[in-house]
Parts: C-alpha cells; sequence; structure tokens
C-alpha cells in the first residue's frame, strides 16, 4: 500500500537530523539490549514477551525486567523447564497492550469501503481495486492480553486471553460488530475474541495448551516466540496462521522439539460428525549450533461440504470464500447442481520439511532458510446416491530465504527470498488438482505469509482492516506462482533509525485464460518497489513511514483476474505513516 520512493533530503537537512536524532538516542535505555527494544515492523500481531530461563523457566517478566527490557535473545526460541517450580515468580495477573495507527494514502480502495474487513485478492470478489486518484483514511486497533498465573498451582497453570478492537476513522457508530467503531458518538459493540487458553506444564520440559489459541505452522510455541523468528522459520505462516479452538502437547528440549495438536475448525452437527478437524505433528533438532531441521505432517478431514464458518459465503474447497482470498475453488461437476443431497468430502495431507541457519543473524553475518512441502489427498463427490471421484490432489511448495549482515546490526543486512508453487492449468477437469491449499480455503485469513518485505504484489502485515494483495495465496487461483523479493536495509543510527529499500516481482505458473480480452496476455504478474523508515522512539514504541509501487503486468489483460473488466487497471500504489506501541 504504497506510492513512490522517499526523496533524498539535501546534505544540510540530513545532517542536521541526524545529529539531533544520535543525539537523543544516546539518552535511551542504556544497559539494556537494543535488538529487544524492538518489535516486527512486518506484521500488527506481537507475542508478549516471557522470560525463557533455564534457572527460572519460562514465565511473564517482573515489573523490574519489564522495564529493563529483559535481554530477550530473539534468536533463543528452544525453550527449558525446570523439574521443579520457582518459588519467587512475577505477579499473578498481568495485562500487557498492542496499539497501532496508520494514516494510509493509496490507489487501492474497496467499493464497499466500511463493512468491516478487506481482505485476500487484489481485484478479487472482495471488491478491491485501484483508482486513478486517491483513497485516504485512517485506522486504530488495539490488542489487550491478560495473562494469569495463580501462586495455588506453583506456576505451573496460565491462563491467557486476548482481544481485538479496531476500526477505522469515522466508519460507524452504535450496532454491534467487529472491525467498525470509529464514528461519531462510537457506542458500538466491537469486542472481537482471539484467544482464551490454558496452558499447563506438567514438568519435564513438557507443557499442554488448551482452548481456543494460535494456529501456527511454526515449531515453536506461540506465546514464548517473538514475531519475527516465526515469520522467518517454520513454513512462516504461510499455511497456516490463524485461531483455531484444540489442544496442543510439546516438548522443548535443548537439543529438539516435538508438537502435536488437534483443533476443530468447525463443528456444525455434532451428532453427524459434518465438521472439519485438523491433526499435526512437527519435530525440529538442532544438527549444529546454528542448523535446525525440521520435519511434519499435518492432516484435514473435511466433511463440511463447504457450509461452515462464515454465514451466506461459507468455507471450504466449494465455497465462493476461495475467490475472495484468492485459493483454487473446486467446482465439482455435479450433473444436477440444484440438487440439495449433493455433497463432497476430502481428506487433505501436508508432508514438508524446513530447515534454518542462523535465521536472525545474531551468531553471524550469513543467514538462511528453506522449506519444501507437498500437499496430498482426495476430494470425493456424492450424487444420485453414490460417492463418486471428485479430483485427486497433489502439489507442492518451496521457499528459500538467505541474507548477510555486513553491518553490526539486524537491519545492517542484504536479503533475498525466492518462492516457487505448482499451478493447475485446468481445474479439476482431469479429477486432478495439482495446486496447493492453504488455511486461507477455510479461513478469512487462514494463513499470513507476511515475512517477506514486499507490499503490494504479495500482502504485508502491517494492516488492520485492509489485507490485499496480488498474490494472497500461495496457491495464486490455483495457477501456482514464481516470485522473488529483495531487502536493503542499514541502521543509519544503530537501534534507533534504520532505512530498507527492497523489490519483488511474481510470475503465474500458468497463464490465466482470455475470456473477452482483446489485450495480450501473458503470466507476468507484476512488478514492485518499496521503501521503509522506522525510527524508535523508546521501548517498543516506533514511528514508521512505508511506501510501494507496483507495475501491474500483462496477466491482469485477463478479465479472470482484473474483476472482469475488458483492460488491465490502474498500477497500485500506497503510502502510510504509523505508530505502533507494546505496552505493559
Amino acid at each position: 500500500m504504497i506510492h513512490r520512493l522517499p526523496r533524498i533530503f539535501s546534505s544540510f537537512a540530513f545532517t542536521v537530523i541526524v545529529s539531533a536524532l544520535t543525539a537523543q538516542a544516546q539518552s535511551f535505555h542504556e544497559g539494556a539490549p537494543a535488538s529487544a527494544m524492538r518489535l516486527s515492523p512486518e506484521t500488527t500481531f506481537i507475542t508478549p514477551a516471557m522470560r525463557p530461563s533455564a534457572a527460572h523457566g519460562l514465565f511473564p517478566l517482573s515489573d523490574d525486567e519489564q522495564k529493563q527490557l529483559l535481554a530477550v535473545d530473539s534468536s533463543l526460541t528452544s525453550v527449558s523447564f525446570m523439574k521443579a517450580a520457582p518459588k519467587d515468580y512475577p505477579r499473578e495477573f498481568q495485562f500487557l497492550a498492542f496499539y497501532y495507527t496508520q494514516a494510509v494514502a493509496s490507489s487501492v480502495y474497496s467499493a464497499n469501503p466500511f463493512t468491516g474487513e478487506v481482505i485476500g485478492r487484489l481485484f478479487g470478489e472482495n471488491q478491491s481495486k485501484t483508482t486513478p486518484g486517491t483513497a485516504m483514511y485512517m485506522e486504530q486497533r488495539i490488542i489487550p492480553f491478560f495473562i494469569y498465573q495463580p501462586k495455588l498451582f506453583d506456576g505451573r497453570a496460565i491462563l491467557r486471553a486476548a482481544f481485538e478492537i479496531d476500526w477505522t476513522w469515522g466508519d460507524e457508530s452504535y450496532l454491534v460488530g467487529g472491525n467498525r467503531g470509529g464514528a461519531f458518538n462510537a457506542g458500538r459493540v466491537n469486542i472481537q475474541t482471539q484467544n482464551i487458553e490454558l496452558e499447563l506444564l506438567p514438568g519435564d520440559n513438557w507443557a499442554i495448551n488448551i482452548g481456543l489459541q494460535r494456529l501456527f505452522d511454526t515449531q515453536y510455541n506461540p506465546y514464548r516466540t517473538l514475531a519475527n523468528t516465526m515469520l522467518q522459520t517454520g513454513y512462516r505462516l504461510a499455511f497456516w496462521g490463524s485461531h483455531a479452538t484444540g489442544i496442543t502437547v510439546r516438548k522443548d528440549e535443548d537439543y529438539w522439539r516435538l508438537k502435536t495438536g488437534y483443533y476443530i475448525l468447525y463443528a456444525r452437527e455434532p451428532e453427524q460428525r459434518n465438521g472439519v478437524s485438523l491433526f499435526e505433528a512437527n519435530v525440529e533438532v538442532d544438527l549444529t549450533s546454528e542448523w535446525r531441521q525440521g520435519f511434519s505432517a499435518w492432516y484435514l478431514m473435511d466433511r463440511a461440504n463447504g457450509q461452515a464458518g462464515i454465514p451466506t459465503i461459507n468455507e471450504g474447497l466449494n465455497s465462493p470464500l476461495n475467490e475472495w482470498n484468492g485459493t483454487f475453488r473446486f467446482r465439482f461437476p455435479f450433473a444436477n447442481p440444484a440438487d440439495l443431497n449433493n455433497r463432497y468430502e476430502a481428506d487433505v495431507f501436508w508432508l514438508g520439511t524446513y530447515g534454518s541457519y542462523n535465521p536472525e543473524y545474531q551468531n553471524g553475518r550469513f543467514g538462511a532458510s528453506m522449506f519444501a512441502i507437498a500437499n496430498l489427498g482426495t476430494a470425493n463427490m456424492y450424487e444420485e446416491g453414490a460417492w463418486k471421484k471428485g479430483a485427486d490432489i497433489f502439489g507442492f511448495a518451496l521457499n528459500g530465504r538467505a541474507g548477510y549482515k555486513y553491518g553490526q546490526t539486524p537491519e545492517d543486512l542484504v536479503q533475498l527470498d525466492v518462492l516457487y508453487s505448482s499451478g493447475d492449468a485446468n481445474g479439476i477437469n482431469d479429477k486432478q488438482y495439482s495446486g496447493v491449499i492453504t488455511g486461507n480455503t477455510w479461513g478469512f485469513p487462514g494463513s499470513i505469509f507476511v515475512g517477506h518485505g514486499a507490499y503490494l504484489v504479495f500482502p504485508h502485515g502491517n494492516v488492520i482492516n485492509r489485507f490485499i494483495g496480488a498474490v494472497s495465496d500461495l496457491s495464486n487461483l490455483g495457477y501456482g506462482v514464481t516470485g522473488g523479493i529483495l531487502n536493503i536495509s542499514n541502521d543509519i543510527i544503530p537501534h534507533k533509525l534504520a532505512v530498507r529499500l527492497g523489490a519483488a516481482g511474481a510470475f503465474s505458473n500458468v497463464t490465466p485464460p482470455r475470456g473477452a480480452a482483446t489485450l495480450p496476455i501473458d503470466n507476468v504478474i507484476g512488478a514492485e518497489a518499496n521503501a521503509r523508515v522506522v525510527y524508535q522512539l523508546g521501548v517498543f514504541m516506533s514511528l514508521e513511514f512505508h511506501a510501494a509501487y507496483m507495475w501491474l503486468g500483462d496477466y491482469y489483460n485477463s478479465p479472470r483476474v482484473n474483476g472482469n473488466v475488458t483492460q488491465k487497471p490502474v498500477n497500485p500504489w500506497t503510502t502510510f505513516m504509523a505508530f505502533r506501541w507494546l505496552m505493559f
């Protein structure tokens, strides 16, 4: 969501500004690790800081530790639970809150701008479009966290609750519903529940999480790991990145980590067992002091027939939601589509491996991460009293990221990110689907691949109510995608003022159909240039400026992907200024 790169300051003005900021920077937080002062500028979700310590276990930070930033090492994600809980640990009840507000000027807008969230693919069924003019708006969000750890259980039971309140300035007042409430008089009931979950620590490095919790495709505990770590390791939330009710059991040892989980995504009618359930198993081992390798398996059982989730739209393989999210929609060839007895059932597997080497550049100048994952499964259709083959599923996705830290801070960095996902040219007409499937088929969104640095070609995470990208899902409508992102950043004032320049590009692995188009069509989705400036005002508090511009390729001459118009839309651009603060 950004328009053009910032202009170069004059040498005199630049000298004055740098001198002033340097003087101010020296007055902040002496003795505290500067890297711990930063929130990830890639996303508006955060993880409350916890104490990773073999001597004290994992517990919410004490008041004094909060003030001193705790010296949290963001690369430490393997945790160790002590055999006996500590006698002294922080207060029983904690409150934290994440505040984010931004002012946006962009060519991207929604034809229904004040209906709450606008999520999914640019030019998709979410009615997102581009205008030759400028759309301007301001948004605001606060996410409060409540953490209760009673002394009665000697630190072995923790209850967490997280909520979300957000709106666009001036959108609506009164009534009931989330993502709105910023109009005159306010008075709207708009609190949304994110998580309410219980964590039990039975000992011997085991942890059990029960309830409505984060469903992330990470090997790490999402309540004890910094957001940036999860965005740069594992599957980087590209397949699963939302919330679900369920139970997870994990064991975190010094050199290996094990996670298993069971989630009920939807339960339509429990007596008929026609919902959607997800099972997972994940193990990661330390091959060397820096290289970690993991293996994972997920199994999803879908018996909801695309009739669960959001009312009127629903969610699942054959749901219209796929046209919003930019995922592949299974259009089962029923002989009589009007027959209410028609239904489908699906069994979908994800088998993959992932690895990382110094992924956050904490222990050397080179860093890298990768994943390779395959989709397997079947979808069957029921009509005229019999089950028939709907489609076999086999697709795969690859991602590799590598970087070099040329300076003293993690922001002195050059990094390249490449991505590939298989595509399908003829849908399920041949009873085969060779693209990938992610959580976006069942969620809105169900995955959030945002840790790459792009803004428009791929969606970014600095959003509140508008989460839109040209390629909003790895499947890219089932066509597949080949893409790359290059970022070059520099800490002009170490740990205080950082600047980043970036570029991104993507190709569809299948050229979309011509339809009624008269102009040439190819598989070039587009290219992007972007820039970001982040100034750290204080402890977990920053002021930021972001900008990006995308040149649309001839891929968008196809009415199938351009919003059903006869010619390529206006190029998207966006700029926004943001303020973020984690308060405790």
